[in-house]
């Protein structure tokens, strides 16, 4: 039975063109993703569950493959100075591998991205605090806000009076889209964990289904072909599976390794190799006249 990986079928023909020199890469955008984490609480089930989204099949890019919360940075947010706690800028700059007008912005995407598309804000009025219910009216408003990018999330923060709480993410790694791929994103994976009195809905307009699934039972659906997951998404699953809580996954990001994940194609012994480093799973053979198996 196949599994749940997502590959498009005009894959092929861009892996092609790429080594024949008529196509020319795009630089990928900068991006953020979150992996939101709560414990389950329960007696039956070990282990914590992750938010996951299904993307609208009419998405030109990843439709119908579940993913997480995520979205590009917004160039706005690169030097506005805003309310931060947790490790410094400089710091999280060291950790991305980035200078630290562009780590600021990522950590933003991936706060930023998380509200819009579930509704969850890590920030609060104080540096150890955060906000409960951000369903009122007057929150859904800048919700909307953001989305339609009227405001910037720094103007956002600014307003509402809060400090961003980048303590409560963990990086955890990075992916950037295969150099064939039209659409390219470099993004950064992070962790957090559902913040007291808050909850998620489905605030995507990109998502046509949300849930929260425990990592384990969400690989054992894409492993019988069950759920449509992207490389990064699927590898990251099972990176959570050993952990017991959410708090255990946050305590383990600072010692991941973020060396970028980028997608290797080559024509070897009358055929297409498309392989992962360090993803031995993800690695497909096509003939170099035929399409992906």
């Amino acid at each position: 039975m196949a599994n749940g990986q997502w590959y498009p079928k005009e894959w092929p023909d861009l892996i092609r063109a790429l080594a024949d020199g008529t196509l020319t890469p795009v630089p990928p955008k900068r991006a953020a993703t979150v992996m939101l984490l709560r414990d389950t609480g329960t007696d039956t089930e070990t282990g914590p569950t992750v938010h996951m989204l299904r993307r609208r099949t009419s998405m030109a890019f990843a439709g119908g493959a579940y993913a997480y919360p995520g979205g590009g940075v917004d160039p706005r947010d690169d030097d506005h100075h805003i309310r931060w706690a947790g490790p410094t800028r400089a710091w999280w700059a060291a950790r991305l591998g980035v200078d630290e007008t562009t780590a600021q912005a990522i950590v933003c995407a991936a706060v930023r991205e998380t509200y819009e598309e579930a509704g969850v804000l890590l920030a609060g009025p104080t540096p150890d605090s955060v906000v409960g219910d951000t369903t009122a009216d007057d929150w859904e408003a800048d919700r909307a806000a953001l989305v339609a990018r009227d405001v910037s999330f720094a103007e956002f923060l600014d307003r509402r009076g809060l400090v961003l709480r980048s303590d409560l993410l963990g990086a955890w790694t990075r992916w950037i889209t295969p150099e064939f791929e039209p659409r390219r994103y470099d993004t950064w994976f992070f962790v957090a964990a559902l913040p007291e009195g808050q909850r998620t809905r489905n605030a995507s307009t990109e998502a046509d289904r949300t849930v929260w699934i425990r990592p384990q039972d969400a690989a054992y659906a894409y492993d019988k072909g069950e759920l449509l997951m992207m490389p990064p998404t699927i590898a990251t699953l099972r990176q959570l599976t050993p952990y017991a809580t959410a708090a255990e996954a946050l305590a383990a990001a600072p010692g991941r390794d973020l060396t970028a994940v980028l997608a290797q194609a080559r024509i070897e012994h009358g055929e297409i190799v498309l392989s992962w480093p360090g993803h031995d799973e993800f690695t497909k053979h096509i003939p170099t006249g035929g399409a992906l198996a």
